[in-house]
């Protein structure tokens, strides 16, 4: 389901949202987010200074790990809460993610169009500091605060993908 431009969408090119998170999720999660309409997102104690930071109209760009591809961009809709119903399924014992953000869906891509990391991450400004056949292990934390050019330089991939399919 390809999502066209929205009013959060339009907000951002006025420069109202201030940061750009990545969340990398395992493939199995994403299709939980995604069956929720992308509404929301979780994440454990580990991160509860990180979600404190986000805010409305900050922007989010999912990564799925394993599969090494961005299929969705999203704005952040609330400041940071805690809710203990579940969300995921916990891959260690008792894990939990209970710090979370509400959130508005901006582009979500149909599986085939999902953007191959693979042929973006190595021109990514967050990466250079990585070897280049190691950028992966970059993206092995399930938080990251990416400069505002990747951001727009992978959302800019994906609205190509979006305008491409609606021809």
């Amino acid at each position: 389901m390809n999502k066209g431009p929205r009013s959060a969408r339009n907000d951002r090119k006025k420069g109202v949202g201030r940061n750009y998170w990545m969340f990398v999720e395992s493939p199995e999660n994403y299709e939980i987010i995604k069956e929720m309409g992308l509404t929301v997102f979780g994440m454990g104690p580990k991160y509860r200074r990180r979600v404190e930071r986000m805010s409305p109209n900050d922007r989010v760009l999912f990564y799925v790990k394993g599969i090494r591809k961005w299929p969705a961009t999203a704005t952040i809709a609330s400041h940071g809460f805690e809710d203990d119903s579940p969300v995921f399924k916990p891959m260690t014992r008792g894990e939990k993610f209970n710090h979370r953000v509400k959130l508005a869906p901006d582009i979500v891509l149909d599986e085939p169009d999902y953007i191959d990391a693979m042929l973006i991450a190595p021109r990514l400004e967050y990466l250079k500091r990585w070897a280049p056949e190691d950028w992966p292990l970059a993206f092995f934390d399930r938080l990251h605060l990416l400069p505002q050019k990747d951001f727009r330089l992978i959302e800019a991939e994906m609205e190509r993908i979006t305008k491409k399919s609606q021809n």
